[in-house]
This record gives structure tokens, sequence and C-alpha cells, in this order.
């Protein structure tokens, strides 16, 4: 049962793509396992625009679009739908339970920072974790 877990779960690249080298000689990728590479995969769909990738131009989550946008209800209520959507669609290792749009706490609306917070479930193990994603509303070179 547990080579079946881990079938499901996968074992993929390191993002961002590190390679190694080991002193035998041998090189190669530098590798990622179940829970690990599920976070990662939430942090590439998240981070990437629809149509970005040509081979799957439904891949993704347009979060940019509302880079200049006022954040009022209505547009988090959105975002929210948008990010548990793309997660439904795109990462079937999960079970997505909650997706929470929030201003990090005692920072005022135009630092221009937002955190997605998600509950999810790995459907082969049934373990619950969470995963929080920054967004940064303003320009790419926040400090």
């Amino acid at each position: 049962m547990q080579q079946d877990s881990d079938k499901f779960l996968g074992r993929g690249w390191a993002f961002p793509p590190t390679f190694h080298r080991s002193d035998f000689g041998t090189s190669g990728a530098d590798m990622v396992d179940a829970r690990e590479d599920i976070e990662q995969s939430l942090q590439i769909l998240l981070s990437t625009s629809l149509g970005e990738r040509i081979m799957r131009p439904d891949y993704g989550c347009n979060l940019t679009d509302f880079q200049f946008e006022p954040m009022n209800a209505s547009v988090v209520g959105y975002i929210r739908d948008m990010v548990s959507t793309a997660m439904i669609y795109n990462e079937p290792r999960i079970r997505v339970e909650r997706v929470e749009v929030n201003q990090p706490i005692g920072q005022p609306a135009l630092d221009g920072k937002l955190l997605i917070e998600v509950d999810y479930t790995i459907r082969t193990t049934n373990s619950r974790f969470n995963f929080v994603y920054d967004f940064y509303i303003t320009e790419g070179i926040n400090s």
C-alpha cells in the first residue's frame, strides 16, 4: 500500500531546479518527494499565468491580473475562488479544504502583500497540511 501511495504522490525535480555532483562522478538534478513535491507544485501553479505554458494553456492562476486592483471583498473573493479552482483542476494529489486570502497582520494594505493560505489533504495518506503563498501586489523588487 505504501508503494502505491509513493507512486501517486510522486517524485519530481526540486524547484528552482538545482544540480549536484557526487563524489563518484555522477551528477543529476536534485529531486523532491511527497509533500515537498506537492508544495513546490503549488508554488509553481500559483506563480504561473494562464496561457504561459504553450502545451498547457489552462495551467496556472492569473494572480498578476490583480496587481493594480483595489483589494476589496469582491476582489479577494474572486482571488480565493480562482486559486481554489486552479488547485482542484491542476493538482489531483490533494483535496482543497479551505482557501483564505488575507493581508499580513499589522501591515497596511498599501504594503502590497497578500497571504494566500491553503488547507489541503493529501488524498492517499489522508494527511492534512497547510500551505502559504506570499503574493506581492506591487513590483517584484520589494524588500
